[in-house]
């Protein structure tokens, strides 16, 4: 907890401000968003305060389970760095996310991300290696409700030719391994023994910039995927994807992939998946007072039943924020999620041709204290429609939330 305390402590502190800085050259990481200087090393502290009110469904118990409700709060320090070593850079990220809960103290959890990574950029060859570590007691994704202990660590490498000044050719290595406490358990099942797994990937890409603002790539990659305690989940991915991306000065901001994947299960019991695939983080500001921002995702997602193993997950979302006046704005969001389970041929399942729903729906009204402080009231209603009794809830959250250095 002193930890905690002392990183929250030192974001307020450096989030006293600094000059920004412009964006830098080719292959450089982008700093623009530091605010803080101190020599050479450029920094930029936020720290945001959610979830400030009451959770109707502490446990996303079922209706007909008792949900519990209780006074909750999260607060999460972030701090990115960039240090220029040459014509190299180190860039790190540091992030605390700290869930309070009045009542119900195992609920409480503090999650924390490390990030580090050194870029080499060049006219000709550019070259970049990040290695990661996650300490989490979250809800890993849609499907486990439990706050189940997990560590992740990530190493990722990338090297591109420059075979023109537009276009070049590129390759990347990425090896990522998962694992649960030894204690985690969902609906009696222990996650160490279910998804205790090694993710590797090795791909090739080509990029080029259409316009100065964007730029296309076509990419291919193999990924693997070696458990553990469960090699019958072990499987093996091949996909091809094009992807979009357009700078923060042209008219839609971010980008998006769209692509075809063949997974393939080691074990012949197990039916496989070959379909689109796709990524969507898209945003668009119309007459510099509406924002329309949207998400999505398709892709395959490892469940912790034995039976139903994984499951194809296709999400959407989306929001719309208007600003009311030079202080106040409103947004409206939603989010829809469809988790489609895949099954053992012979297995004994519950609901074979099982497809669950994950929704939610929001409003919040904004209040603008000063550049770079927002107040927000937020209401939200999120629920998972299923067959499956144990996994249906209801959730009623009532908030606010606080950012500063956004």
């Amino acid at each position: 907890m002193r930890r905690v305390l002392s990183a929250v402590f030192i974001a307020s502190v450096l989030l006293r401000g600094g000059p920004a800085l412009a964006q830098t050259g080719d292959g450089a990481p982008d700093t623009s968003k530091a605010r803080v200087r101190i020599g050479p090393l450029m920094i930029n502290p936020t720290i945001s305060i959610a979830n400030l009110g009451i959770d109707r469904n502490v446990f996303n118990d079922p209706p007909d389970g008792d949900p519990k409700e209780d006074f909750t709060v999260t607060v999460t320090p972030v701090s990115d760095f960039w240090l220029p070593l040459g014509p190299t850079w180190l860039a790190a990220s540091l992030k605390e996310s700290i869930n309070w809960y009045q009542q119900y103290a195992g609920e409480r959890t503090a999650n924390t991300t490390y990030k580090l990574g050194w870029s080499v950029p060049g006219s000709r060859v550019s070259f970049k290696v990040d290695g990661a570590y996650l300490d989490s007691h979250e809800r890993p994704g849609f499907e486990i409700d439990t706050r189940a202990g997990r560590k992740e660590t990530a190493f990722t490498s990338s090297l591109d030719y420059h075979v023109g000044p537009k276009s070049s050719v590129g390759v990347s290595a990425t090896r990522q391994q998962t694992r649960f406490a030894d204690q985690a358990m969902y609906l009696g099942t222990n996650l160490r023994e279910a998804l205790d797994r090694v993710d590797t990937s090795f791909g090739v890409n080509v990029r080029h910039q259409l316009t100065p603002l964007t730029s296309v790539t076509f990419g291919a990659t193999r990924a693997r995927s070696r458990f553990e305690f469960s090699p019958a989940r072990d499987a093996v991915s091949d996909s091809a994807a094009m992807s979009v991306t357009f700078q923060p000065d042209a008219l839609i901001s971010g980008a998006f992939s769209l692509g075809y994947n063949a997974f393939h299960p080691a074990d012949s019991t197990l039916p496989g998946y070959e379909g689109f695939i796709g990524n969507a983080d898209l945003i668009y500001v119309l007459l510099g007072s509406t924002r329309f921002a949207c998400t999505g995702t398709r892709g395959v997602q490892y469940s912790y039943d034995f039976n139903q193993p994984y499951y194809v997950q296709s999400r959407i979302g989306g929001s719309v924020a208007q600003q009311i006046s030079a202080r106040f704005d409103l947004q409206l969001r939603g989010d829809i999620a469809y988790l489609s389970y895949r099954s053992r041929a012979g297995s004994v399942v519950v609901v074979p041709d099982r497809t669950d729903r994950v929704k939610t729906v929001g409003v919040g009204v904004g209040f603008h204290m000063g550049k770079d402080m927002r107040l927000s009231f937020n209401i939200d209603q999120n629920n998972r429609d299923t067959q499956v009794r144990e996994h249906r809830y209801e959730k009623f959250l009532i908030g606010t939330a606080l950012t500063y250095g956004f």
